[in-house]
């Protein structure tokens, strides 16, 4: 199993951060976000957990190091939609993706209600905590996980030169569907390019629209 240290991974010398960083708008937009976010968890977490202890044995929750802002290592935490040893079993499944992500469209470690979980983001209400916190922001990159973070080039930690977000570029332009990493990174460099904070309300509201319509998402 890859063991990596509790602090930024080896990578290029930064340049200067992006406006986002250290927007008051954008701080302020997610600080709000993510009240309205907890209250809504707080409506839902226990039929949630109900559900998952009654769907399969193990935790409620899933926990995972994911690399932000720069490299820096945080916690994120999700509502648990795979079995229990889903970790250890990856090796088993194919990875119908390329590059530096890992996907698998009919992945067998996904439980029943965990595939309702992922294609509603529900799984994914926990992480309002890290928007809260400052880790992750309401519109931003996808959080890497270490082994990805690991194989990066240069041109890839272009894309953590923001906050991870709950959701982004990807996720309004295909989010699971897209299963090219290269393209995922052209997203998050777009973004980058034309972000302001009227343009992280524009995601948002597209980010509604999918999630309603269910598209992209498994």
């Amino acid at each position: 199993m890859l063991t990596l240290p509790h602090e930024p991974l080896s990578q290029p010398s930064w340049t200067r951060s992006h406006p986002s960083v250290t927007c008051a708008i954008k701080r302020t937009l997610d600080m709000l976000g993510a009240i309205v976010g907890l209250a809504v968890l707080a409506l839902i977490s226990i039929p949630i957990a109900i559900a998952i202890k009654l769907d399969s044995p193990g935790p409620v929750l899933y926990s995972q190091t994911r690399y932000g802002l720069r490299g820096k290592p945080f916690k994120i935490w999700k509502f648990r939609s795979m079995v229990p040893n889903a970790d250890d079993l990856k090796a088993t499944v194919t990875n119908e993706a390329q590059g530096l992500i890992f996907k698998n469209e009919a992945d067998p470690r996904i439980t029943r209600v965990g595939r309702f979980l992922r294609k509603t983001s529900l799984d994914e209400f926990p992480q309002f905590w890290n928007v809260l916190r400052g880790e992750m922001s309401l519109v931003g990159t996808r959080p890497p996980t270490a082994d990805e973070v690991s194989r990066y080039l240069p041109h890839h930690w272009k894309r953590l030169n923001v906050k991870p977000g709950l959701t982004g570029q990807w996720q309004v332009s295909g989010r699971s569907a897209i299963k090219d990493f290269e393209e995922i990174v052209k997203l998050d460099l777009i973004y980058q390019r034309i972000w302001s904070p009227w343009y992280d309300l524009k995601l948002i509201l597209q980010t509604v629209t999918v999630l309603l319509n269910r598209k992209g998402a498994y």
